[in-house]
């Protein structure tokens, strides 16, 4: 991984991830469920990383689809 190529969006549970994940998928989004990295919430153990190109597109889709994020971070 490249750094700084990269960004995270952090979700409530890892049911919220999975869902997540379908709806970037629908959305043509190409995501990896990772660890969450620990510097930034160790609230559910899952995340999504995404391109940093694609950040505001896969904001714009959950929200479309409801999907209720903690955050999203940029990965240096």
């Amino acid at each position: 991984m490249l750094p700084g190529k990269h960004a995270v969006i952090l979700v409530y549970s890892t049911s919220y991830a999975i869902r997540a994940e379908k709806i970037l998928h629908q959305a043509g989004i190409a995501s990896k469920l990772i660890p969450v990295p620990r510097h930034l919430s160790s609230n559910c153990g899952v995340c999504l990383r995404v391109e940093r190109a694609d950040k505001e597109a896969a904001q714009e889709a959950l929200e479309a689809a409801k999907m209720e994020i903690e955050g999203v971070h940029d990965l240096e």
